[in-house]
Formats: C-alpha cells, structure tokens, sequence
C-alpha cells in the first residue's frame, strides 16, 4: 500500500479552519499595529538581548520566522520543512493529535524509552503498544510488524535511545520506514553527541517520516523550551494548524537565535562532553559495585550497579542526582548518569568511592 497522508490525517484535522491571527495573513514591517487588541501603550518588562529592547506588550511572531530561517540555514532544510514547539514534547503531542482518533487508534513506542510518547498518548485517549527492544537495545522488527494493526498511525523510535544511550541501526529504522504506511517519528534529542547523521536530510526519500530534535541537550537552551520537527511540508502544514497560534513566545525565539550564532562554541562543548564521557566510562569501570556500562551516542550513560536502589539514595542524601531506572524494563539495576562538568564527574566518582569504603567497612 503506498503512503497516503490523507488517509492517515483524523477527519476532523484534515478539515479544520485553522486560528488565524492578522499577523498570519501579513508579511513586512508594519509600524502601526492595531489588530490583536494589545496594550499599545507600553509593558511594565524590557527584554534586553544584543543591545536592543524588545516591549512584551506586543504578541510574538506566531510562525517564527527568523528563528526558522536561522534553523534552516544551520540544519540544510527548508523553512517549509521545520516546526518549532514548545519543546519537543508539543510536537509529539500535536502529531498525536493530527493522526490518532481518540479510543480507537494507537501508537507503538519501544521500551525503554522516552516517557513523553506514552504519556502523550494517554492524554488524547490513544492506545500504546509497546514492543520492547532487544537485549542490546535494538529493535525487534518483526515484533514490531507482528503489533502493527489497521490502526497503528504512528510508530515513534527514538535514537540515540533514551535512557540506554545507543542509536538504533539505520538499516532497521530504514525497513521500518519502507514497510509501514503510517508515520515514523525518530527522536533525535541526542543527535548531536553520536557517530550517525541525522535522519533529516532523507526527509525527500520518506514521506511518511517525521525527525525530532532540540536545543535542550547539545545547544544549552532547556529552559527555553525549544523543541524542532522535521518533515515533509504537508506534515509540517497540518502541525501548525493544530498548535497554538503563539505557541513560542518572544523571549525564546530571540534568545534561541542569538544561540544559534554560536555553532562552534556548542561543538566545542560537544567534543568536551564526549571526553568526560570517555573518562567518566573508565572511571566507573573501575569501580566494584559497577556491573556494566552500555554503550552511548549520547551525554549519559546506562550503567548496571550492584545495589542500585542503594547507591541512588546514597547520592541524593550526598547531594548527587541521577536517575533511577531500575524499575524500567530492560533496566534492571540500572542508573543513567548524565555527564556533567569535570568538576562534577569528580565529585560524583570520589563519592561512589566513599559508598565503597562504606559498604565494606
């Protein structure tokens, strides 16, 4: 069966007159605006980035356009090709909207994984079926044909994977994307820190695919909660229909664009966390309460402790957060540590010290 957005789309999202402000159906520099019902006279607040002062009073650009522009131009894509959200969790909800009906589709995640894909799902009443990754965190294709049913819509593979830290072979992704005929999102929050290429520049050879990343992770914007998406124009068409008009507001586009001139500063900082990767993985290898340490694409890494539940209270009552996830599938006595500054993979090594010594005294 070939792909067929239109089949795919809710009825309701394919005909939908989507919010439209003046500033939609305007291009240019206006110097009189009297549309949207704003305070003209002024706001108590100045945003002050590069020496100019932006007034709040004034609603932002609701289709982003120097921000995207910027991004285009970084990432290689057309503007028409790129949705920005409020973090990445606003374009997996907005998708799930657009192609699951309400108690009766469903989506297919692979455990582990990121929380957000099934959380959103339970929101808008949609069914998730998970099929687990494999002992090495790889997918399981067949399994994945075997859940898939006339009302998957979406299949959502996140890569590098979150919290194992692996990417998922390419190959694999690819005959998920040749075999199914619904939508392949590949999360890609932590593209910047692995050896593969982002999927977003086959974008033209898969209609059906969908690219995730962010500037939470490698760029150093989380608390502006900027999330991308990548995909074929008429996916990203029907994604701004459904978000909320304003959905990025001035603060973060500004903010954001003034960190995107700043490419080689991040991939500076890249290459220092793959270092402190390398060394926190030696470290912990070192250690006798550590049982193994699986392999990361990524800015942490998944390691298998003896007595994990232990240690992770140990940390936090020194002070020390990491997450726990022994209770995740697949992840049995397991922690994922992110790897901080040097000062901080220090600290966290000379304390699982101390809790030996501890231990054995």
């Amino acid at each position: 069966m070939e792909f067929n957005l239109d089949y795919l789309v809710r009825e309701n999202i394919r005909n939908l007159a989507p919010y439209s402000t003046a500033r939609h159906e305007f291009s240019g520099a206006a110097s009189v605006m009297l549309d949207a019902n704003e305070n003209a006279i002024g706001s108590p607040v100045t945003l002050d980035i590069n020496e100019q002062h932006e007034l709040l009073n004034r609603y932002p650009d609701p289709v982003q356009t120097k921000l995207k522009n910027r991004i285009s131009e970084i990432k290689g894509l057309p503007v028409e090709n790129i949705f920005t959200g409020n973090g990445s969790d606003e374009a997996i909800d907005v998708l799930i909207r657009i192609f699951c009906e309400p108690g009766f589709d469903n989506i297919i995640t692979l455990p582990p994984t990121y929380g957000m894909y099934s959380v959103a799902a339970a929101i808008n009443n949609v069914k998730v079926k998970e099929v687990p990754l494999n002992a090495d965190f790889q997918m399981d294709i067949q399994a994945i044909a075997d859940a898939v049913d006339e009302y998957t819509k979406i299949i959502f593979i996140c890569s590098p994977n979150n919290p194992s830290g692996n990417s998922i072979i390419r190959q694999d992704i690819e005959v998920i994307l040749n075999n199914f005929d619904g939508i392949v999102v590949v999360d890609e929050a932590y593209i910047n820190y692995a050896r593969q290429k982002t999927l977003s520049l086959q974008l033209a050879d898969h209609p059906n695919l969908v690219v995730l990343q962010t500037l939470s992770k490698a760029w150093g914007l989380a608390a502006l909660r900027l999330g991308l998406a990548f995909a074929g124009k008429e996916i990203i068409r029907l994604m701004n229909n459904v978000k909320y008009p304003y959905n990025i507001n001035i603060a973060t586009q500004e903010l954001a664009l003034q960190g995107l001139q700043n490419i080689d500063k991040v991939n500076a900082w890249i290459r220092d966390c793959i270092e402190q990767r390398s060394w926190l993985e030696n470290e912990l290898n070192q250690l006798p309460c550590t049982q193994k340490i699986y392999p990361s694409d990524a800015n942490f890494l998944l390691v298998k402790m003896t007595g994990a539940d232990a240690i992770f209270k140990y940390l936090q009552q020194n002070g020390i957060i990491v997450r726990n996830r022994s209770s995740v599938p697949g992840c049995a006595d397991c922690l994922r540590i992110t790897v901080g500054t040097e000062n901080e993979n220090r600290i966290l090594i000379d304390t699982l010290k101390a809790y030996e010594v501890l231990k054995t005294s």
